[in-house]
């Protein structure tokens, strides 16, 4: 896979979310397919329907999943997305094993999929389909879910899932104060100040010692926000 470098945000009105999808990708791609699958290993705890019905159903899916896990990590996204023929694919799981933690699963690397093509009304469908309790992968789900409506002109769904990631779990200083910058920057591009505003003054009192910190008294003295520490 191609390197993608961040694009310099100097300007908000030259954010775009296609831009900082793929160089998320770039970074994240992996860490997407080994965070996330630890999820497909949770199993409900119920008796009788759960044993005879949902659990054989449920191990059924975690071993059509695995297959398009693999083509997932080789960056085989077709494959992964739409099967080989002989193994199901994300979406033939999502239709086959219903109900299934494997299902819930096969949303999240769907929608991931389909924002790296650039599918960005799929990439929205499936991502919020997806749920977990797992707050970094959440995050990430929200991450998308920002882009791929910054992507589509819905600037302010975008900024609200970029807050909606920041927030999930504020005590991860880089991915909050990520989210809260591109929360900051959609929101800029919006003319939403006031909605700026606060989200760059979170970084600066939340996450000062962060990356995104360095960028924030820019933004405020533009924004002619001036504060003596």
């Amino acid at each position: 896979m191609s390197d993608q470098k961040t694009k310099s945000l100097t300007n908000p009105n030259d954010f775009k979310a296609e831009d900082t999808a793929k160089d998320f990708w770039s970074k994240y791609s992996k860490t997407i397919l080994y965070v996330s699958s630890a999820i497909v290993l949770i199993l409900g705890g119920w008796l009788g329907y759960n044993q005879f019905i949902l659990e054989p159903k449920q191990k059924k899916a975690n071993d059509a999943i695995s297959r398009a896990q693999a083509y997932f990590a080789k960056d085989s996204l077709n494959l992964a997305l739409n099967g080989d023929g002989s193994s199901a694919g994300f979406i033939k799981i999502i239709k086959n094993y219903s109900g299934t933690d494997a299902a819930n699963l096969a949303h999240y690397y769907a929608g991931a999929i389909y924002l790296r093509q650039e599918k960005f009304a799929d990439a929205i469908k499936h991502l919020e389909e997806f749920s977990t309790k797992a707050t970094q992968v959440q995050s990430t789900a929200w991450r998308m879910l920002g882009d791929a409506y910054m992507s589509t002109g819905k600037k302010d769904q975008g900024a609200s899932y970029y807050l909606k990631a920041a927030n999930l779990n504020d005590k991860d200083e880089y991915i909050s104060s990520e989210n809260l910058y591109l929360a900051a920057m959609a929101y800029l591009s919006d003319a939403k100040n006031k909605e700026a505003v606060e989200a760059l003054k979170t970084i600066k009192e939340k996450y000062p010692k962060s990356e995104k910190a360095a960028n924030v008294e820019k933004y405020l003295a533009k924004l002619g926000v001036i504060e003596n520490d």
